[in-house]
């Protein structure tokens, strides 16, 4: 037996060590042996200045399990033991006699561990920037900041190679462009559904060596790397710049996005400040196997494709769902059932091995008879994609403003979703009588209102000049396929902020910065001096709205309330041409392979306008402002067949000045009074071809070109060989490909000739561009006073083309005929063949013609 002496020494150091414990838990290092169990009354560790605490939290799945955590004063979680791992009450965090720090359960299972043991670790501190660490006197030889789960803090550094995880989604960094890249696992699938770079400054022309993300203490997420010379900004918070005690940081929710937040101290909550993925729908597998996302005002639900379907857990719609009968207990009984504007997403590497160019019929009909296909989407964007889904997990968004049509595999008969509101139930009878009842009261209550409001019109209403003649064809195409989607005014009013973004201003009206609903950023356009009456209005909205084209700026919906007229394009990030051609973009310069590429692409937009739609569209009014800049510089032309909106008899008048200030686009025959035809348009892309290579508006006399029109001069230079004396002086001389710009250059010059006759045809433009064809020298480009000067004494007031006349011209005329060498082949190849059919049928059957005088 021990001395009493002895048992009473041991007593008073047990005493001492529990009167030191919880000293030793505020900001100082946790010994060997130190343990953290849950409990209301388990001490925490904390840093020095108790900004950030290590103890058990109650998991978010269950109330009875526990998660190790830090958190921020207040509450707010940064990181968690084994990635969440959960245990029992019975559980606890213990640095081990040999340095592991394990997280144990109840029953003694080791959860989670460091793999620290026997490498000489003394002890265990949270630290004031929010990460534990395990040392021994002089060294810190393991770190949560290393090994983080689903967060990263202010001065903590996330470098590639490291990945943020939450269930089925990662966030990483990539190794060599420095591009945010979010995905989805599950199994042995991956899907990369974000992959983005935020800066376009170092993109694309160096490959980094160990890019790191880090938040700033400022509310910048910010990019170093070894081959940057500087920090790159990857997004701004919301709140940026603004100071107080808070905490920083960004998070991969378990929603599937990256997202950007601040919280203050004591808060318990955080305040989201940015956001990666701006609309929630595109998040791959928000709603799970099956699942259909789309928007209930500004939530994202979950609902299933029909009624063929059910929810895999009806208290989670985002687990998916399943369907009601497989399809391999209805084999060759299978349908394929049509969801409008829904679209299956669909990312690498699936993008790449199941996507053809096929019709709507085709990609229904292919799916259909496919084995292993389960859903197919086609797009209506102009593109011309089918994608198969073979998966055995699809995800699938839906959105008024989506222009696809989807199917899904469904046994037979396919039976659609109801209309929002309607039951979704036809088996509950139980309590059929009283339903009835409901039913015929509700029902009789809400026909004596709308009787009511009916015969309020009728008398009081019906006259009145504001709403009496647009009654008539308010409906006309509101439920039309491949309508656009009508907006009250009101909508778009509450979606622009009350109209305060102004983004530009054009001769057809004020363009305005807006969100709808569903969070798709748009355009908003308010047309001014539209006087058509409403049917004829909707029917050409309608008629733009279904011109698809990648090079075209697509027209999302409209509005027509009194005399309230506008129109929704989707958003383009990057503004207009012209900013980035003359000096005040935020982007900076544009370099030469870029100013190549919207060139080409503005050319084939034009010529899908000239030769592809069913009537041929004239533009009238090319010219950099009217030539947007999507989020990757492809280029979309905007404005085409606003000029059929004007009043006819204001036409010419309304053209004119709505490109006053840049004269120079116009082709000569609009000053001659002479038909307005494609080779109009023609003109004015040569003059903006002419400025993408020179940067220099044509229209700008200057001493620099001894006081001469900009294009004549350009031609002198041209024909002396001087190219680098018209390419643009802010283009760096490495980068700029001169075969390209000698190219350029000739074809600006042959669309540029006075005479329509001798321009070509844009579809001809888009050949010469790539090479197809090659080009003789053009001969020099007259200025629009000799024009006048031979065409005046033919035309004379009797010849010419009178100005109500010029509407139907500017909007139906057919293309002007030219006379070709190539006519022949031209007319083999056909008009109705796609731009991309015939050049590769002209890469077949045609060697590289000179090209002439048209």
């Amino acid at each position: 037996m021990r001395p009493l002496g002895q048992k009473r020494g041991d007593l008073a150091l047990l005493c001492c060590l529990a009167l030191l414990l919880p000293l030793l838990s505020h900001g100082a290092d946790m010994p060997l042996g130190s343990t953290l169990s849950p409990g209301a009354n388990s001490a925490a560790w904390t840093s020095p200045n108790n900004t950030f605490s290590l103890s058990f939290t109650p998991s978010t799945t269950s109330p009875s399990l526990f998660v190790a955590a830090i958190t921020y004063a207040g509450g707010v979680p940064v990181w968690s033991a084994g990635n969440g791992a959960a245990v029992d009450s019975g559980g606890s965090l213990r640095l081990s006699s040999n340095g592991d720090l394990q997280l144990v359960n109840g029953s003694g299972a080791v959860l989670w561990s460091s793999n620290t043991g026997g490498q000489g670790v003394a002890a265990a501190a949270v630290q004031e920037s929010g990460s534990l660490v395990l040392k021994n006197s002089t060294t810190t030889l393991w770190q949560s900041f290393d090994h983080p789960t689903d967060t990263v803090v202010m001065s903590q550094n996330f470098t590639s190679g490291m990945n943020l995880t939450s269930g089925p989604y990662v966030f990483a960094v990539d190794t060599s462009s420095g591009n945010l890249t979010l995905r989805w696992t599950s199994g042995t699938n991956t899907v990369t559904y974000f992959n983005k770079g935020y800066n376009t400054s170092f993109t694309g022309n160096r490959t980094l060596s160990s890019p790191t993300l880090t938040m700033q203490t400022n509310g910048i997420v910010s990019l170093t790397d070894g081959q940057l010379a500087s920090p790159v900004v990857v997004a701004y918070s919301s709140n940026y710049g603004e100071s107080g005690d808070m905490m920083r940081f960004v998070r991969l929710d378990a929603d599937g996005n990256f997202r950007a937040y601040s919280a203050g101290r004591g808060s318990n909550t955080a305040t989201e400040q940015w956001s990666a993925v701006a609309d929630q729908c595109q998040v791959f597998g928000y709603c799970g196997n099956m699942g259909v996302c789309s928007y209930n005002g500004t939530s994202p639900v979950c609902g299933c494709p029909s009624l063929n379907f059910q929810f895999s857990n009806p208290s989670n719609p985002r687990d998916g769902c399943k369907r009601t009968v497989d399809l391999q207990n209805c084999p060759g009984n299978s349908t394929m059932l049509q969801l409008d504007n829904t679209q299956f997403l669909t990312y690498p590497p699936e993008i790449t091995t199941e996507q053809f160019f096929v019709g709507i019929t085709a990609c229904r009909l292919n799916c259909l008879s496919g084995g292993s296909c389960v859903a197919s989407t086609a797009l209506s964007d102009g593109s011309g994609l089918c994608f198969l889904k073979v998966s055995n997990f699809v995800s699938a968004y839906q959105s008024a403003a989506l222009p696809s049509t989807s199917f899904v595999k469904v046994c037979f008969p396919g039976t659609p979703n109801p209309p929002p509101g309607a039951s979704t139930s036809s088996s509950r009878r139980g309590s059929g009588v009283r339903a009835w009842v409901v039913a015929v009261v509700v029902l009789g209550a809400v026909s004596g209102l709308v009787l009511c409001e009916w015969a309020l019109w009728w008398f009081f209403c019906r006259h009145s000049p504001k709403y009496g003649p647009a009654s008539a064809q308010y409906a006309l195409l509101e439920y039309a396929s491949g309508a656009p989607v009508q907006f009250s005014y009101r909508e778009l009013q509450r979606s622009t902020k009350g109209f305060k973004e102004k983004l530009g201003a054009g001769g057809f009206g004020a363009v305005y910065r807006g969100v709808l609903a569903n969070r798709t950023v748009v355009a908003v356009k308010q047309l001014e001096g539209i006087e058509q009456g409403e049917k004829q209005f909707r029917m050409e909205v309608a008629t733009i709205s279904s011109t698809h084209h990648l090079n075209l700026v697509r027209l999302i919906g409209f509005c027509s309330e009194g005399r309230h007229r506008l129109l929704v394009y989707e958003f383009m990030k990057n503004g207009s041409l012209d900013a980035f051609l003359f000096g005040d973009a935020p982007g900076g310069k544009m370099p030469w392979p870029t100013r190549f590429a919207v060139a080409v692409g503005t050319a084939r937009g034009i010529t899908y306008l000239h030769e592809e739609c069913r009537d041929c569209i004239v533009h009238c009014d090319i010219k950099p402002e009217n030539i947007l800049l999507d989020e990757h510089f492809n280029a979309k032309v905007s404005d085409f067949g606003l000029a059929k909106l004007v009043n006819p008899k204001d036409h010419r008048h309304r053209t004119l000045t709505s490109v006053r200030g840049t004269r120079g686009y116009l082709a000569p025959e609009w000053l001659a009074n002479l038909p307005i035809t494609a080779k109009s348009d023609v003109y004015s892309y040569g003059m903006v071809l002419l400025e993408i290579v020179s940067g220099h508006r044509n229209f700008d006399i200057s001493e620099e070109t001894g006081r001469k029109k900009f294009s004549v001069w350009a031609y002198e230079e041209y024909e002396r060989g001087n190219l680098f004396g018209i390419i643009d002086k802010k283009l760096p001389g490495e980068d700029v490909d001169m075969a390209q710009v000698e190219r350029a250059l000739q074809v600006s010059f042959w669309c540029i000739q006075e005479q329509p006759a001798q321009r070509p045809s844009m579809g001809k433009v888009v050949q010469m561009l790539e090479g197809i064809m090659d080009l003789e020298r053009p001969p020099p480009p007259k200025s629009s006073d000799s024009f006048l000067s031979t065409t005046t004494g033919t035309t004379g007031s009797s010849g010419g083309v009178s100005t109500s006349m010029v509407s139907t011209i500017a909007s139906t005329a057919p293309i002007a005929p030219t006379t070709s060498p190539n006519l022949e082949q031209e007319m083999a190849l056909g008009r109705s063949t796609s731009a991309r059919n015939r050049e590769r049928v002209s890469r077949q059957l045609l060697s590289p013609q000179p090209y002439m005088t048209m």
